[in-house]
Parts: structure tokens; C-alpha cells; sequence
């Protein structure tokens, strides 16, 4: 069982962003990839509100000399709860339209948000602010890359079509069960339900900042249970106490935000800092059950159970895929 009061190992690496403004792609490459010929790693670290925040994804600009086994390799050494692979980095000759893929350190998933804004800043870094086209294994997903006024570097990704559905009474008995709820500590305004936005993601609202800081569990169990579902993302779980949504326009400088802890259980990681596919499921979730009135804008705070402070901006239009965006630095140390 996981005390959520000790934070789980992202890596065995001391991830730290460094500082805005500071960055040097060109060099900062580690070597994790490079042997026998193949292509180096940059560690990025992507949603940090604050210092020793963020997820930190790998990134491998040119992957198209890489076979399967050997992307597989790189993301089992580099660690991190995936690394994004550039396979092919000029489709048709165009350098904004690109083909990714991503791999955990035990596998090849579909989509992942924190790497996906974390290639982008690398690329908008080497080949300017402007908008890349992404294909990946769930479609093709747009990045839009600026610099802010403090010359940061920001980047959104807008998700594929979200698609929500309802879960079986018995995979929601097992999966509460597998955390250490019941049904009485879950929020009846907010069902249970499975939400798509390029990887599938169980939204488990609790309604009680207590239970929702308090529950663990068994990793083993729980990826048990997320492959047997195809659950190729995260378990998504918020704190509904205290959150407006009434306040979710975009029209207000000071955005109403929800909490929430992201199951992850692979390798040494348990629960993750930052996960923008997710952040894409809630906001998705959240205009097909009725609980946001959109256009909307919010936040999502993520990582403080695991010691790693995360802020996601999300943008839910009336109908279409849910833009997140958020920053990525270079990790050092």
C-alpha cells in the first residue's frame, strides 16, 4: 500500500528545471541514447508551479534511425513516465508536421500531454514559436508554441475528439475498493464515468479534501486492473470540496482550479506529477456531463502528493477536443 504522504520516485535522477531564459538545447543533451550511434536525449521537465515541480518527460528529436526495441531501451533508461520519440521530423518536407510516438519504460502508450508540451518547447526552441502538427497513434494533434513577456517559452496542445462513457457497477466497486473508498465518499453530483482524450482515463471524484489527500493503494492491484480495462493513461482522481465551476469563463483573471492525483503505477513510479491527456479528460468530462458551461477556462493543480507542484491550464470549448497548455524547462542535476 502507498502512504501518499511519501512522495513516489519519479526518477533516479534529481529532476530540477532550469532556469527561464537560461536554456541550451544544443548542449544539454544527455547520453542516455547516444550509444553505439543512436540519437541523444533531452530530459525536459514539463506544468512545474514552481521549482522542483513539473513531470519530467525525455524527448528524441530525431528518432527516425530507431526501431521499436530500441525506443523501448531509451525510455526504460532514461526512467521517466515517458519518453517522446520524433520519428519522422519533416512530414512531406513541411518542419511544422511531425510523426511522435511515446513509450513508458515497460511500454509503447498512445498519447502523452506532458511529453507532447515538452517536444514542443524543444522544437519551438530550435525552429521558432509558431504551431506544429503531430501525428501520433490516437491522430493527429495540434501544439501551438509562443513566447511570453518574459520570453518563457508556453506551449497547448488541443486533444483529439473526447468520447466519455459509463463504467460497469463492478469495475467501480473494484477500482474503489483497489483505493480504499466507497461509493458514499464519492460526489453524487459528479458520476464515475471513463473519459477519452487520447488515452482512456476513470474520473473518480471524491468529495472530501480528507479522503481525497488520505487514500493509497497497491500499485501491483491497481495496473492489474488498468490493463485488464485499457487504460493506457492515468486514474484520474479530483477533490470536488470547494471547487466553482459557475467561475470557469474565461473572462476571469484569477482561474478557479480543481486538484487532482493521477494514478500511474509503472516501474518505480506510482502516482504522476503532471498529466496533461488527463487534464484534457476532465475538462471533456466535465461539458458531457453538464457540470461546465462552455467556453471555459480553469486550472488543474496536480503533483503536491508526490512533492512535485504542477499547474495545467485548460481551455473547453462548446464541442471539439480541450485545449491544455503549460511551460517545460530543462532538467539539471
Amino acid at each position: 500500500m502507498i502512504d501518499p504522504h511519501v512522495p513516489a520516485s519519479v526518477s533516479s535522477t534529481d529532476v530540477r528545471p532550469q532556469a527561464a531564459g537560461s536554456a541550451d538545447f544544443s548542449a544539454s543533451a544527455d547520453s542516455a541514447g547516444s550509444r553505439d550511434g543512436r540519437p541523444a536525449v533531452l530530459r525536459l521537465t514539463a506544468f512545474a508551479d514552481g521549482p522542483g515541480g513539473g513531470n519530467p518527460a525525455g524527448v528524441v528529436l530525431d528518432a527516425s534511425t530507431l526501431d521499436d526495441a530500441q525506443m523501448q531501451q531509451i525510455a526504460a533508461e532514461v526512467g521517466y513516465a515517458e519518453t517522446a520519440f520524433v520519428v519522422e521530423g519533416a512530414v512531406g518536407g513541411d518542419d511544422r508536421a511531425l510523426r511522435t510516438r511515446y513509450f513508458s519504460p515497460i511500454a509503447e502508450v498512445p498519447f502523452c500531454g506532458h511529453a507532447t508540451i515538452a517536444t514542443a518547447v524543444a522544437l519551438a526552441e530550435e525552429r521558432g514559436p509558431g504551431a506544429f502538427r503531430f501525428g501520433t497513434a490516437v491522430g493527429e494533434v495540434v501544439i501551438d508554441t509562443s513566447t511570453d513577456g518574459d520570453g518563457v517559452l508556453r506551449a497547448a496542445f488541443t486533444s483529439v475528439e473526447p468520447l466519455t462513457r459509463a463504467l460497469e457497477a463492478g469495475v467501480v466497486d473494484e477500482l474503489l475498493g483497489l483505493l480504499g473508498l466507497d461509493r458514499d465518499h464519492l460526489d453524487p453530483a459528479w458520476p464515475l464515468e471513463e473519459v477519452f482524450a487520447g488515452n482512456w482515463h476513470p474520473v473518480v471524484p471524491v468529495r472530501s479534501l480528507a479522503h481525497f489527500d488520505a487514500f493509497g493503494f497497491d500499485p501491483d492491484a491497481v495496473r492489474e486492473l488498468m490493463d485488464r480495462q485499457g487504460w493506457a493513461g492515468t486514474v484520474t482522481v479530483v477533490c470536488t470540496e470547494g471547487v466553482e465551476l459557475a467561475a470557469c469563463v474565461p473572462a476571469y483573471d484569477e482561474l478557479p482550479g480543481i486538484e487532482a492525483r493521477n494514478l500511474f503505477p509503472v516501474g518505480t513510479i506510482t502516482e504522476d506529477p503532471a498529466t496533461g491527456s488527463a487534464a484534457a479528460a476532465l475538462g471533456a468530462y466535465l461539458r458531457a456531463v453538464g457540470l461546465l458551461a462552455p467556453p471555459a477556462r480553469f486550472v488543474v493543480r496536480q503533483g503536491r502528493h508526490v512533492g512535485r507542484p504542477s499547474l495545467l491550464t485548460l481551455d473547453v470549448p462548446p464541442t471539439g477536443g480541450v485545449t491544455v497548455s503549460g511551460t517545460a524547462s530543462l532538467v539539471v542535476g
